[in-house]
């Protein structure tokens, strides 16, 4: 005799879309230890880094974080709109 499968403790959809939610959550706290990276660099000596290239990396972590917010939104207000009317 085979047994049956063990029953699904949350839905899929349900357990992605939560999943979504905290990496959401935990997106400016990813971004303020990415924009606090250029404190750590050497001041001083031979292996100092310039502004310019500073200023670059700062700009692209901020153009980072537009992207990964805009595929969360994007991927939340999809999953929300299905998953949310299903429930209540």
């Amino acid at each position: 005799m085979s047994k049956p499968p063990p029953p699904i403790f949350v839905q899929r959809e349900t357990y992605r879309s939560r999943r979504l939610m905290d990496a959401a959550r935990l997106l400016p706290v990813l971004g303020a230890c990415l924009f606090a990276v250029p404190l750590l660099w050497p001041e001083e000596g031979g292996g100092t880094i310039s502004t310019s290239r500073a200023m670059v990396y700062i700009f692209g972590v901020w153009a980072l974080l537009i992207v990964a917010t805009a595929l969360l939104s994007r991927r939340l207000g999809r999953g929300g709109g299905e998953g949310g009317s299903g429930t209540e």
